[in-house]
């Protein structure tokens, strides 16, 4: 991610197509079970509350910290890096689980269908 903004837009983005395709397809498809929606789609949104909770970091060390100010901004920058990484990959990793949550709230039918 290059910046907080681009990261919050993104989760954003990304749970909220996600909890929309899993209510178009609940409300267009028949079989689905109601209750397995709501929690799916509470899932996501408590995906998006933590995650853009946990969004704001703060590097614990300051310029004088270093022997010189390109040394400090490359420490820093790379503390950002490796802190925005794993706050997308758990991201991710969460997403992955939620996506196969919905899969196996689809009715076989449409399974089958999909397949056929």
């Amino acid at each position: 991610m290059a910046n907080k903004r681009q990261l919050k837009k993104r989760v954003r983005y990304a749970c909220g197509d996600m909890a929309a395709e899993l209510l178009v397809a609940s409300h267009c498809l028949k079989g689905f079970d109601r209750a397995d929606v709501v929690r799916i789609v509470n899932e996501i949104a408590s995906l998006q509350e933590t995650t853009l909770a946990n969004a704001s970091f703060a590097f614990d060390k300051n310029r004088a910290a270093f022997d010189t100010t390109e040394a400090y901004r490359k420490a820093r920058h790379a503390y950002f890096k490796a802190a925005y990484k794993k706050l997308d990959d758990e991201f991710m990793a969460k997403m992955a689980e939620i996506v196969k949550e919905m899969n196996a709230a689809m009715p076989q039918a449409v399974k089958d269908a999909n397949k056929a």
